[in-house]
Formats: structure tokens, C-alpha cells, sequence
């Protein structure tokens, strides 16, 4: 019998950082029958975190609950629970592993009840599928919805209406639901402060994701990238934890660039870097460490990636702004990735592709996220066009485990580095 285990990840003293907010947050939600504090639940992409703060109320993300059920391996019975009751398999399994959960206790990641939310709040950027899981939630739950309704950016364009049209939501909608429920008056000038301390981490982390553009990565933008967006995109942006974070994640990458050094990965520091890869769509989060060990194996590091971009895209000179608080919290809402439309997407990945050296463009097709998944065979053929550099495309799915297929997906990558090393070498001779 093999009784060998996988060697424990190596942890940054960042990681470990971030894991102790994580951890604290989690027992603020579930302490909070006790301690009287009032939860508001909402989704990343627009998550007005800045404001919910500003009013003392607690932040729940449910895509983030689901994400980590499927990191620690519990979301495929919660999925099969949910489709059970009636839930169809191409709905989105974030969707199927929330309802699962409540209907196994809705136990939290530290091993008590996560009570009921006292809001949902939507912030509407893209997806319509979190339209209807809340509908879903408020049927559950029974509890007050507010809706910002945000409009699509389908000519590539925020306008002075939709900035105007959000706004207006804000002042008439949103922030009187967030007073009611949380008893607390509108102070602009504490959602100043929070949007001032967001600016500040939002600078850090746009520095971490551009280092990639060094040859070589100090980092992954897409595996390791997913920690690095990790308090900026849900409960603690806005926070003076969220700047400590990123100013020790700078401070190691900077260290990593000193040291001439590549990636951390799960078992130490990445060997040499062979391939440079942009890659479009979410990751797969059931088997995330063994799918991540097929790319640094093969000695390909991912230097762009547009997932870590679903809750805000920072590099394209976006902050919020203090100084004009709701009129930034619009702009924000308006410009997150799932709310471009396709040539705004296409022209992100060019760019990506020609500002950090890509070799190619990898897209992670998820079999349940329609959000992501549409186009997404245009983009790919669009970005070879434009760029005259190979893609290729998988298929995985977000916390389902039934549509991780290691050996499918090994032999595409394979397949894969074997055309971007014949690419090159046609290059070379022409």
C-alpha cells in the first residue's frame, strides 16, 4: 500500500498573514448571533466593500465559501446534494456548492453554523447567474435584498450616464438598506478612509502583478495570483490589514527579483522557467495544487492572467478614489472584468501577451460558468491572429470534481508546450 503523503505547501510569511485573516473573519461571521454584529452577503466582482465597512457590517462572499469547500475537497457532495433537490448539472457549481452547504448546516470553514445573512446585496457586474442565486438565497433566507444595477459596458465605454445611473442607485438604494439594517447613519467621510487605505493596497498590488513582467517571473499570476487577489477582492479591502499584507507580499517579491528567483510554488522554488504563459478563465479549485504542479513541472510559469482581474482591474490605472467616493465606487463596479464586453477582453489579453513576453495564450474553459466560458474560442482564434502566437484550450470546471480529468488535461498541456517549442523554433529559422 502507498503510504506516501504530499510534502507540506511552503508558506511565505504572507500566506500565513492572509490566512490569519481568513481565520478571523470566518469567526467574526459565525460569532455574530453573540456578538450583535450584522452580516451582509454579496459576491466579488462590485463588491462594495469600502461602504459595507463603513457601516460596521460584516462581509460574507458566498462564491468564496464555495471555493473553499472545493479547495478542501467538500464541494463535490454538497454539488450532488444540490442536484438532488432539483438543481440542473449545467447550473453554476459556485451556485450548487452554496445550496449544498446550507443543506449540511452551513457549517463555515472553522467548523460552526455561518448564520443567516441580515442583507444580500448584489452588486450586478456581468453575471446573471448571481441574480438568480440570490433569488435562491432570499427564498432561504427570508431576509432584506438591495440590487445596484450596473449597467454592461457593451461599447467598451463608461459613460457619464451609467456613472450617474449608479450613483444615484447608491444614494437612493443601497446606502439606505445598509443604514437600515445596520442601524448605523451614512459617514462619507469613514467610506473616505476606507477608500484612501484601498488605494494604498491597490498600488502594492499592481506592482506584485507587473514584476511578472521581469524575464524571469518572480511570480505566478494565475496560481499564485489567486492568493495575491485574495484581500483586495473580498473582506478586506479597505483595510489597514490589507495594506499590511501587500506591503509584506512586495517586500518578498522584490526580494525574489534581488535573488534572481521564480515562483514559489507548493513544493519550494520553481526550477527553470521555460514557457511564459497569459491564461483566460478561472482555475479549477477541486485538484488546484496538482493541476498547478502540471505547469511548473513543465517549467511554465503564467505571467498574466484576466481571473485576477474579475474583481477589478487595477493595472489599467483604476483606484478608488476618496475624493469622489461614489462616483468611484461606479466606476469601479463598471469597469471589472466581467462587465467588458468581448473586444475590451481580446485587446486586455493582447496587451498582456505583448507586455509580459507571453509564449502563448491558455484558456481554462469552465463546463459551469457561462459568464467566462462564452466567446471564449473567438478570443483565443483572435489573440493567434493578432499575435501570431499558439493557444490552446481545456476544460475543467470551477468546485465540481467530476470534470477534473487529470490525464486529459496533462496530455492537452503536453501537447501543448510541444507546439509553442515548435513555434519558436520555425521563428528562429524564418
Amino acid at each position: 500500500m502507498n503510504t506516501a503523503t504530499k510534502p507540506e505547501a511552503i508558506k511565505d510569511a504572507s500566506m500565513l498573514k492572509q490566512k490569519a485573516m481568513i481565520a478571523r473573519n470566518y469567526d467574526a461571521l459565525t460569532s455574530a448571533p453573540e456578538t450583535g454584529k450584522k452580516i451582509v452577503s454579496t459576491f466579488v466582482p462590485g463588491n462594495l466593500n469600502e461602504l459595507i465597512n463603513s457601516f460596521g457590517l460584516l462581509n460574507n462572499l458566498p462564491e468564496i465559501n464555495a471555493i473553499n469547500n472545493g479547495m478542501r475537497k467538500q464541494s463535490g457532495a454538497m454539488i450532488m446534494d444540490a442536484e438532488r433537490s432539483g438543481h440542473s448539472e449545467d447550473v453554476c457549481t459556485y451556485v450548487k456548492a452554496d445550496i449544498g452547504m446550507m443543506s449540511k448546516g452551513n457549517i463555515a470553514p472553522n467548523g460552526k453554523v455561518m448564520p443567516p445573512p441580515n442583507l444580500l446585496l448584489l452588486s450586478y457586474t456581468g453575471c446573471f447567474t448571481f441574480m438568480k442565486w440570490f433569488e435562491l438565497l432570499r427564498k432561504e433566507y427570508n431576509c432584506d435584498t438591495v440590487m445596484l444595477q450596473v449597467p454592461y459596458t457593451g461599447d467598451g465605454v463608461i459613460t457619464d450616464n451609467m456613472r450617474n445611473f449608479v450613483v444615484k442607485q447608491l444614494k437612493e438604494e443601497v446606502i439606505p438598506a445598509l443604514e437600515k439594517t445596520s442601524g448605523v447613519k451614512f459617514d462619507i467621510d469613514r467610506l473616505r478612509e476606507n477608500m484612501a487605505r484601498s488605494a494604498k493596497a491597490e498600488d502594492d498590488l499592481v506592482w506584485v502583478l507587473e514584476s511578472a513582467k521581469n524575464v524571469r517571473s518572480p511570480i505566478d499570476a494565475y496560481f499564485g495570483g489567486v492568493y495575491y487577489i485574495g484581500p483586495i477582492f473580498t473582506a478586506f479591502r479597505g483595510t489597514q490589514d490589507a495594506i499590511e499584507y501587500y506591503q509584506l507580499l512586495r517586500g518578498e517579491i522584490e526580494k525574489r527579483m534581488q535573488d534572481g528567483l521564480g515562483p514559489v510554488t507548493p513544493e519550494g522554488d520553481m526550477g527553470e522557467e521555460k514557457y511564459r504563459l497569459v491564461v483566460e478563465g478561472p482555475p479549477n479549485w477541486t485538484s488546484f495544487r496538482e493541476f498547478w504542479k502540471m505547469f511548473y513541472d513543465e517549467g511554465a510559469v503564467v505571467v498574466a492572467s484576466t481571473y485576477t482581474k474579475v474583481g477589478g482591474v487595477y493595472d489599467e490605472g483604476f483606484r478608488h478614489d476618496p475624493t469622489n467616493p461614489l462616483e468611484s465606487l461606479a466606476d469601479y463596479c463598471l469597469g471589472c472584468y466581467t462587465n467588458r464586453n468581448m473586444p475590451s477582453r481580446v485587446d486586455l489579453i493582447e496587451k498582456y501577451m505583448n507586455e509580459y513576453q507571453a509564449d502563448g495564450l491558455l484558456i481554462n474553459s469552465i463546463k459551469s460558468c457561462n459568464s467566462f466560458s462564452a466567446g471564449q474560442l473567438m478570443m483565443m482564434n483572435e489573440i493567434e491572429k493578432r499575435t501570431g502566437k499558439p493557444g490552446a484550450f481545456i476544460e475543467t470546471d470551477l468546485v465540481d470534481p467530476r470534470y477534473f480529468s487529470a490525464a486529459n488535461v496533462k496530455n492537452r498541456l503536453e501537447s501543448y508546450f510541444q507546439m509553442v517549442d515548435q513555434k519558436r523554433r520555425s521563428t528562429r529559422t524564418a
